[in-house]
């Protein structure tokens, strides 16, 4: 479809819904819902959003994600990570909750216990201590997937800390995650939700007009090399989970951009 026609219609699909919801839902809900067709509206207008390759997206407030139900896990979360949203608050840990926007329901979070398997964050709760609902959000279980403690406390949590670092420096970033789901004979729990054998994390900033981007590949084990050892290119993760991240984007810039595996040209503008 032309791409000037997708806005008008996804404002009329959100007036509709706005409308619908004035009419059919309780306050609380109303307000909830208007939020996210405001998300909806914005995530639309800058094109940031990977496909799905399940049809199944979940906007919430703070982070939006696409659910593999075969797999129990989001395919992929985006969020945006902005300077202002460093400076946070300590909030007390929560209890893991099954995700209720899951249209085909989310994983349950008894399926890690006793897996030998963290509950690992795809957005990090640490991206979202500026706010307590942020915070909350992240502990929905379709945030999470299997990850080995000492990955997911080590060079996993290393590069949590290293985006907001550059979030800090370049006001602001992109940032698109998840496990590559592309082999299901690893699995927890009574749902057999997969263990996925990498994980990749997307980053993207837009100074101006002109965009730069980087993709980061790991296997699940822990590591003690440096971050820029595990820079790849955005095609080659794209070719691994079937995944187009930047879609809208011009070609032009998107084919350019996800040939790169630039790690200096990123880090050291």
């Amino acid at each position: 479809m032309n791409r000037k026609f997708i806005y008008p219609i996804l404002l009329i699909l959100a007036i509709a819904i706005i409308y619908w919801a004035e009419e059919n839902l309780d306050t609380s809900k109303k307000e909830n819902l208007i939020e996210k067709s405001k998300q909806l509206n914005r995530l639309a207008e800058i094109s940031l959003l990977p496909t799905s390759t399940t049809g199944e997206i979940v906007y919430h407030k703070y982070y939006t994600l696409s659910y593999s139900e075969p797999d129990e896990q989001a395919e992929w979360v985006a969020y945006e990570l902005t300077k202002e949203q460093l400076k946070g608050n300590s909030y007390k840990r929560p209890y893991f909750e099954i995700d209720p926007d899951v249209p085909t329901g989310a994983a349950d979070w008894r399926n890690y216990k006793n897996s030998g398997y963290d509950r690992g964050h795809l957005c990090p709760a640490g991206d979202r201590t500026f706010d307590k609902q942020a915070y909350l959000e992240t502990f929905l279980t379709s945030n999470i997937s299997p990850q080995k403690h000492d990955f997911n406390s080590g060079i996993w949590n290393r590069l949590e800390q290293k985006v907001r670092y550059w979030a800090d420096k370049y006001d602001g970033v992109y940032v698109t995650t998840g496990g590559v789901l592309n082999d299901r004979s690893t699995h927890i729990g009574e749902e057999e939700v997969t263990v996925p054998s990498q994980f990749y994390k997307i980053l993207l900033d837009k100074r101006g007009e002109a965009y730069t981007m980087i993709g980061f590949l790991f296997p699940q084990v822990e590591s003690k090399r440096g971050l820029q050892e595990f820079v790849v290119s955005v095609d080659e993760i794209e070719k691994l989970t079937g995944i187009d991240f930047f879609p809208e984007l011009e070609d032009s810039i998107e084919n350019k951009l996800e040939a790169s595996s630039d790690y200096k040209n990123w880090s050291f503008r």
